[in-house]
């Protein structure tokens, strides 16, 4: 069971899903799928998306609820397209979808804790790494899962300098999880 759905992106994403005409899933990560799915203890004014769908409806969706939007003046909050993200190939396959029944034409996604850690890993900002402590010891993350994830689905996909993402993980897993 999730939590409820924090203010304001209740009635941020109540009042997007009126004005929306047809069924829009968004594959939220970030901040913003922690806060939701995972208990953090912190606020985001973005809900950061990698996929939508319909993908062709993007730019129609920004519009409405962007940064700079009506809406995203009246409520503080916007949606954000999360151009470059690292995630793991399968990630997809473990979604669980948010709030379902609670919106008509919006359909939340957040990935599975080990999925929303890796998505973390080419960043590894204060934030990225403050939200892996949470995440790791909140929900009592097996670092062997994490690790198995990382070598099979995300190491091989990984642009840029590999050697540095595995020592970020490897530094990951001796701070902030339980020893396996």
């Amino acid at each position: 069971m999730f939590p409820s759905l924090p203010q304001p992106w209740a009635s941020f994403l109540e009042e997007l899903d009126g004005l929306l005409d047809e069924r829009f899933d968004f594959h939220c990560i970030g901040g913003f799928a922690a806060v939701v799915a995972y208990n953090l203890p912190r606020s985001t004014n973005d809900l950061d998306y990698f996929t939508l769908t319909p993908h062709n409806r993007m730019g129609h969706v920004e519009q409405l609820a962007g940064r700079g939007s009506a809406l995203a003046r009246k409520h503080r909050v916007h949606l954000h397209r999360a151009a470059v993200a690292s995630l793991p190939e399968d990630y997809e396959a473990r979604l669980s979808e948010v709030y379902p029944g609670h919106f008509t034409n919006i359909r939340l996604y957040v990935p599975d804790p080990y999925d929303l850690v890796l998505s973390k890993l080419s960043r590894n900002s204060d934030t990225d790494r403050d939200d892996v402590k949470h995440l790791s010891s909140e929900l009592s993350l097996d670092p062997n899962v994490l690790r198995e994830r990382y070598g099979r689905e995300l190491r091989t996909i990984q642009i840029g300098e590999i050697n540095e993402r595995d020592q970020t993980l490897e530094f990951w897993i001796e701070a902030y999880f339980s020893k396996s």
